[in-house]
């Protein structure tokens, strides 16, 4: 599903648009110019089904190059170790993220009590991955022709981070599950969830202007974005929580 001129959206499950797996997020991919970067890989139930996305828009898997992951939740990183084994992919992620990646540490990134919700199946395991690059706040990551500025943004998990690129003038936010169309956002109970942390990396979001905001899970919006960030942020500032996603 073509959303502008370079991001397309190629899985997602039931808190989206049932384009792949039920407990996928929202799986994005760019058009570099020299290649294909995904946002995000779900969690390696159907990696067949996105590829037969990315193909029915029109874009090449095989030209798949980079990996940019924005917390290693198992609905977003599960599938980065397919991805990587069978295409080269480059993982990109934070630090923390990147740390539990390689050991497949499934405590850290809260697959037990997940599976205890019922989010994935109880045969479910995370598959340990290699990461390419790790990013700090600020820094840049050039792929092709489109440069991912990172943004720290802790608070629904450690390790988050958002990207933001420039697509035809217009700036574009992959917020994963830091803040959501309407203002809402992903308080989980999970040990490294932390409203301070929330609250800080809302402040920081608010501060950019997004025309699009491309969130991990709902609805998306190509235009207004920052309405959406600083209805969250509001609501903070006021000592209040804005709406929760679940």
């Amino acid at each position: 599903m073509r959303l502008t001129e370079r991001i397309y959206l190629v899985g997602g499950g039931e808190l989206g648009f049932g384009m792949s797996s039920d407990p996928d997020c929202h799986i994005y991919a760019v058009e570099t110019g020299t290649g294909l970067a995904l946002v995000d890989a779900g969690t390696g139930l159907d990696v067949e089904l996105i590829l037969a996305n990315l193909r029915f828009d029109g874009l090449d898997p095989e030209r798949l190059r980079w990996l940019f992951l924005t917390h290693a939740h198992a609905d977003h990183a599960g599938g980065a170790a397919a991805f990587r084994k069978r295409f080269g992919v480059d993982v990109i992620a934070s630090t923390e993220a990147a740390a539990y990646l390689r050991a497949g540490d499934e405590e850290k990134i809260s697959l037990p009590v997940a599976k205890r919700g019922g989010v994935y199946p109880a045969s479910y395991s995370f598959r340990a991955c290699e990461v390419a690059h790790e990013l700090r706040d600020g820094e840049t990551y050039q792929a092709g022709e489109v440069e991912f500025r990172a943004y720290t943004t802790p608070g629904h998990c450690s390790g988050m981070l958002s990207f933001l690129i420039e697509d035809a003038g217009r700036k574009c936010l992959f917020s994963g599950d830091t803040v959501f169309h309407g203002g809402k956002i992903l308080i989980s109970n999970i040990w490294d969830c932390s409203l301070t942390e929330y609250a800080a990396s809302l402040r920081k979001l608010a501060a950019l202007d997004v025309d699009a905001l491309l969130p991990g899970h709902l609805a998306i919006a190509l235009s207004g974005g920052s309405r959406h960030i600083r209805r969250a942020n509001d609501s903070m500032e006021r000592f209040a929580l804005p709406p929760n996603i679940l």
